[in-house]
């Protein structure tokens, strides 16, 4: 699941338990919520052993380029 996915997910669920609540609240009052509950939410999975996306891409890059680096000095 992308990290958008994810985000839009819990937006779905917040917004289906706030259910007639939803009226009385300020329209930006949802997004205002994710701004401030998404980095929680990311640590609280990074915890549990997961990773986002980009995050895992960008570790997957680092590995394939120090396997290289470590393939190149072997042969020298």
């Amino acid at each position: 699941m992308s990290d958008k996915d994810l985000i839009r997910a819990l937006k779905q669920i917040i917004e289906k338990e706030l259910g007639s609540f939803n009226k009385l609240l300020p329209k930006d009052i949802l997004s205002t919520i994710e701004k401030k509950i998404t980095p929680e939410i990311e640590n609280i999975i990074e915890q549990s052993g997961y990773v986002k996306k980009s995050k895992y891409k960008n570790l997957e890059k680092i590995i394939t380029d120090l396997e290289k680096r470590i393939d190149d000095l072997e042969k020298n």
